[in-house]
């Protein structure tokens, strides 16, 4: 699955009707409860992404899917068990675990067999199914319990950053998960600096709560994979010495455009990555060219902090970053930063400019 958080754009339910227009009530009579919340403007929602059919592209409620499927089948409190099942928060989905997954895939599957026939639910106006243009995507973890990367962990990039020595161990930093926006937001440059870099990556999403695990057994506690941008301010993080503020200023850690779940991603090893920036491919790698693997990395740290469902690894940039090409190009306003997975997603972040502050 293309898990999403996502916002409706407008107080509507099918393709931009408005919402009194909407024939929810007799929907929900029809289905045997009276009120069925489409959702509102602003809030936040856990979806997924139809990936065939005429409607492809379009997002899925999950929660509301599964409350119809529910009521479908004459369940009692059918917004209640959906609510305790498929909540739709994506921490809360992911904490659930492996029963709100198969929730997932049975609200994903009921929405497209009711698509295809003709005397089914009417989901699309029963706001279950929502065109990409009524979206805002959002981080597919808004707020992550902790965000921890990995330096250097490119050989090529390593080079390029001065660093010949083969490192014994992954080396670890934090992230702020207040650095985080979505793949439609703006990347703001701070006017406190003015070397502000790109990192194309990929991120890994707990699934578990993990501790002390072999490499063997790490990946059984990923949900899924997306694409990341791990910002960097360089005069912040070399010449100020300031490392973890340089990584985490607000706008810092774009994710996105969707979680996707571990049995469509046959092995992490073997993902091309692209960073393009206003047109340019600036980077071009592949995962299995990092030092240490997906595996290995959940493995180490692991070690030595407990890992938990929601928390987000970025393994690692291959070279091309700014500050190693000549010369240097650093973000500046008006740029668009675009990061593509294969499989993944691209994530597509304009970039602007604070301005200066008084």
């Amino acid at each position: 699955m293309h898990l999403v958080t996502f916002e409706r754009r407008y107080a509507g339910v099918a393709d931009g009707e408005p919402l009194a227009r909407a024939p929810a009530a007799s929907l929900g009579e029809s289905l045997g409860f009276q009120t069925l919340d489409a959702g509102r403007p602003g809030v936040r929602r856990l979806g997924a992404v139809l990936q065939v059919g005429p409607r492809a592209g379009s997002i899925v409620d999950l929660n509301r899917a599964f409350a119809i499927k529910l009521a479908c089948e004459d369940v009692g409190a059918p917004e209640a068990e959906a609510d305790s099942l498929l909540p739709a928060g994506m921490q809360a989905f992911l904490r659930i675990g492996r029963r709100s997954r198969a929730a997932a895939h049975e609200a994903l599957e009921f929405t497209a067999r009711a698509l295809e026939r003709f005397d089914g639910p009417d989901v699309a106006h029963a706001g279950v199914v929502i065109p990409r243009v009524g979206v805002r995507l959002c981080a597919p973890v808004p707020r992550p319990g902790k965000i921890i990367g990995v330096a250097r962990n490119y050989p090529a990039h390593a080079a390029e950053q001065g660093s010949a020595a083969q490192p014994v161990e992954p080396a670890l930093f934090l992230k702020a998960p207040t650095a985080v926006i979505g793949p439609e937001d703006e990347i703001a440059l701070p006017a406190a600096t003015s070397q502000v870099d790109y990192e194309g990556e990929l991120a890994v999403v707990m699934g578990k709560t993990t501790a002390r695990i072999s490499a063997a057994e790490a990946l059984d506690s990923v949900a899924g994979y997306c694409v990341a941008n791990d910002v960097t301010a360089r005069d912040f993080q070399n010449v100020r010495g300031q490392k973890f503020i340089g990584k985490s200023c607000d706008t810092f850690a774009p994710l996105g455009p969707a979680l996707v779940t571990t049995d469509e991603v046959s092995d992490p090893q073997k993902l091309v990555l692209h960073t393009i920036v206003s047109g340019e491919t600036l980077q071009s790698g592949s995962t299995e060219e990092m030092l240490f693997s997906v595996a290995e990395i959940i493995a180490f740290a692991a070690r030595i902090m407990t890992l938990e469902p929601g928390d987000v690894i970025l393994t690692g940039t291959p070279s091309g970053v700014g500050q190693a090409r000549r010369p240097q190009r650093w973000l500046r306003d008006g740029d668009v930063v675009e990061v593509e997975v294969a499989g993944l997603g691209r994530l597509r972040n304009p970039v602007r400019s604070e301005g200066p502050r008084d």
